[in-house]
């Protein structure tokens, strides 16, 4: 192969008439839209009729199944409910012959009455049963329907809580939870629908069987007559909710944009920065774009039901028209005929509820996947580390440490090998991007590493009992929490203080806290959460005070400080970092930031760029050694100041 110089010519200039030969490629416009999976693969596998129909049973199952943990009792009392009213139901339609026959006989009207009094008895008994079994029946349901919501959302919660936190890394996830959460939600109507459809089947067994008595021919006509709206109603309830994930991508961007324009923090830069319009022209075209998809899909189920209700009026009539035919021949007798009048009513109605109640049912369920695929998911999330309890450590090393986030293009962090010792104050330094705060997070086992290895005193993070391996753990982070608990809880995390609130108090003097303490209204048990429940709200340097001393509370062997003065006064930054020595006497301290001022107090200085470290020592050495840190350094202390200049005054004449 032969090799060209790429050195430019005279005849490599381009001529000044010329046109250049290709244009810079334009790079696609990004808008903010989530991008759903369960939604591509559901445009790639749709939805059929017969599809639906196979996973009713797959739901009721499902739906006493979540019963079933919940309690045992009122699944058993619902299932002889039901059993017990289609029993009553078929024994009440047999009763209608006997009753029909004896009121249209011949014979002294008194006589005929008294004759007809057993059966009429039998009537009124079975549908006064009925009555109070379909009381029972709605009362269980009610019990159970808040339980079995309950029971999903904490099983949610569960395989959330207990998941990796680089599953929320993953692209996705946080769509698929409010999918999940959606699922969960309309999980309390699952044993409503569940059981209005096995009441439905139950009626619509007995009037069958009845029905099949009285002449075996009218039965086949009867559901052929029900077919064709049970088919219509499940169609439309495919579009419905096929058109109801296709809008929910844009339903949460709208959420998202509703909390940008109300969300306090920000409430200023919205006014200042004149974005109140754009945001709102933003959420009206968004929204716009949902009616446009909802009116489509209206419509397709109303073409539906339209098409099902003509077929279906035909088909009625001819169910109509042979129960005639059977009449005019003598096939069957007036009172035979009575009651196949009212079984076919029983059969037409539970065949409509069946279809009625199967689709909303269906539609449940599909939402009710959405909320078992997110478990499982975050199943496959679920943290699975060895179980030994770690002692606090006394040196935690990494070795050719290597971290990629998920669809990120390069890693995080490349071949990292650093260690940190008890009683020592390590700081991390660098540029935005240079992996101090990921770094971080593997020190105090938060993520696994992709290669390479974090130890503990020689153990893998992985193999350590991830909560026992956190309780050694105390981590201010850039973003800290501001739980809506009380100003105790907010320190000791709702967990038992050593000493009480001595040692609180010990842990709020030393972040400067106590200061913040003394002024509230009610001391450590002073609600912090004003903008919902009448609380107190702290200024951010407050805030700032009250995480380093919930760090500082617990007796941790790991100490990770993320920018931990960048909300602090100087003489509260002042009383952290002279104190910080004293903290680290029993820890190791991992100190990130960017106040270059601030890691002169520590033993050691990591200097990462790129996820790979490129320098270590004291500040002394770094300061007066060529590198990124003295060229940091420089920048941070230099303002670009010029001194004005002043021109020498002009001779007088």
């Amino acid at each position: 192969m032969t090799a060209h110089s790429t050195e430019p010519t005279k005849n490599d200039e381009p001529a000044k008439n010329e046109e250049p030969s290709e244009e810079p490629a334009k790079r696609p416009t990004e808008e903010l839209r989530f991008r759903s999976p369960t939604l591509a693969a559901l445009q790639r596998q749709p939805i059929t009729t017969l599809s639906m129909a196979r996973r009713l049973p797959q739901l009721v199952r499902r739906a006493f199944t979540l019963a079933w943990k919940v309690d045992r009792r009122a699944v058993v009392a619902l299932l002889v409910c039901q059993a017990a009213s289609a029993f009553l139901e078929a024994f009440g339609l047999l009763a209608t012959t006997s009753t029909i026959s004896a009121l249209i006989s011949s014979g002294d009207i008194a006589d005929r009455l008294w004759q007809a009094a057993p059966s009429l008895a039998v009537l009124a008994g079975a549908a006064g049963l009925r009555a109070l079994l379909g009381i029972a029946v709605t009362n269980i349901s009610a019990r159970l329907a808040p339980r079995i919501s309950r029971e999903a959302e904490m099983e949610m919660l569960d395989a959330a809580i207990h998941a990796e936190l680089a599953a929320y890394d993953n692209p996705g996830f946080n769509d698929r939870w409010d999918a999940a959460d959606r699922g969960a939600d309309v999980a309390r109507d699952l044993v409503t629908e569940s059981q209005q459809l096995m009441a439905c089947v139950a009626s619509l067994i007995a009037a069958a069987s009845v029905v099949t008595v009285l002449h075996p021919v009218l039965l086949p006509l009867l559901f052929l007559a029900a077919l064709p709206q049970g088919v219509a109603g499940m169609k439309g309830a495919r579009v419905q909710y096929e058109n109801s994930r296709a809008v929910s991508a844009e339903r949460r961007t709208l959420s998202l944009l509703r909390w940008y324009m109300i969300d306090k923090d920000i409430a200023d830069q919205l006014r200042s920065g004149t974005m109140a319009g754009f945001l709102l022209d933003r959420y009206r075209t968004i929204g716009e774009r949902v009616d446009r998809a909802t009116d489509r899909a209206v419509h397709r189920s109303a073409r539906y039901a339209l098409l099902g209700s003509l077929v279906g009026g035909l088909a009625g009539g001819l169910v109509w028209a042979a129960l005639l035919a059977l009449l005019a021949t003598g096939h069957m007798t007036v009172a035979a005929g009575g009651t196949a009048v009212f079984a076919l009513r029983t059969v037409g109605t539970s065949l409509q509820g069946m279809v009625g109640y199967g689709t909303r049912l269906f539609r449940t369920g599909l939402y009710l996947d959405d909320w078992a695929d997110f478990i499982e998911e975050a199943g496959g999330h679920r943290m699975r580390r060895g179980t030994l309890t770690p002692a606090p450590p006394r040196t935690i090393r990494t070795e050719a440490l290597t971290y990629r986030y998920p669809s990120a293009d390069r890693p995080a962090l490349d071949g990292v090998t650093f260690e940190v010792r008890r009683g020592e104050v390590v700081a991390l330094v660098g540029e935005n991007g240079s992996g101090k705060t990921t770094l971080s997070k593997l020190l105090t086992g938060l993520y696994l590493p992709t290669s390479g290895t974090v130890t503990w005193d020689g153990t893998p993070t992985g193999d350590l009992d991830p909560q026992a391996l956190w309780t050694q753990t105390a981590v201010v982070p850039q973003d800290y929490a501001h739980w809506p608990l009380t100003a105790r809880e907010n320190i000791t995390l709702g967990q038992p203080a050593r000493d009480g609130d001595r040692a609180v108090l010990e842990a709020a003097t030393r972040s400067g806290a106590h200061e913040v303490v003394d002024d509230l209204r009610s001391g450590l048990d002073t609600l912090l959460a004003s903008q919902w429940w009448g609380g107190v709200e702290l200024s951010g340097g407050q805030w700032q005070r009250i995480a380093l001393a919930r760090a500082f509370h617990r007796p941790a062997g790991l100490l990770v400080l993320d920018e931990p003065t960048s909300a602090l006064d100087p003489r509260a930054e002042h009383r952290i970092f002279t104190g910080l020595r004293k903290i680290g006497q029993d820890r190791a301290v991992i100190l990130v930031t960017h106040r270059l001022t601030n890691v002169a107090v520590a033993d050691r200085i990591v200097v990462m760029r790129h996820g790979r470290i490129v320098q270590q020592g004291t500040f002394d050495e770094l300061a007066t050694a060529p590198g990124l840190f003295r060229e940091l350094w420089q920048l941070q202390n230099d303002r670009g100041h010029t001194p004005t200049h002043h021109p020498a005054p002009e001779p007088q004449a």
